[in-house]
């Protein structure tokens, strides 16, 4: 996943995926602490995708100050 894939998406939607990739990211750390996991670089690989879905928020929200305020 790319930032110029997700700054698109609507703050509901960057919500739900952000919930969606932590509960993966839960479940990718539990199997790893057992050894069921096959390639503990994917843990890092949500880890970011969850940054980058936070960072849009983030610039979403401050759009949504910047709109504020000038009017």
């Amino acid at each position: 996943m790319k930032y110029a894939d997700v700054s698109g998406l609507s703050e509901k939607d960057l919500n739900s995926k952000s919930k969606e990739l932590r509960e993966k990211i839960f479940e990718a750390r539990m199997k790893n602490a057992l050894g069921q996991l096959q390639n503990p670089m994917e843990i890092r690989g949500m880890r970011r995708d969850v940054a980058r879905l936070k960072t849009a928020l983030a610039a979403k929200a401050q759009g949504a100050k910047a709109k504020g305020s000038k009017g």
